[in-house]
């Protein structure tokens, strides 16, 4: 009987210190992700514009800012 307790709560422990250690690493990836591949900038719009062979106003690059914002 004891030896089914024991195994209960290492099954327990390792779910725990797995869970856990799989939350930090995965949280210390995702964060890296951002910081090598920001989210769209303004400078990011106005490029993909002039791409376009487009001259862009702030009030449009304003605008698809504020789009992209309520969208998150």
């Amino acid at each position: 009987m004891t030896d089914f307790w024991t195994s209960l709560l290492s099954l327990v422990v390792g779910l725990l210190v797995g869970g856990g250690l799989g939350y930090y690493f995965t949280r210390k990836i995702f964060i890296k992700q951002l910081k090598d591949n920001p989210p769209i900038n303004e400078k990011m719009i106005r490029a993909m514009f002039m791409q376009m062979g487009r001259k862009p106003s702030e009030a449009q690059i304003r605008q698809i800012m504020k789009s992209m914002d309520q969208n998150k």
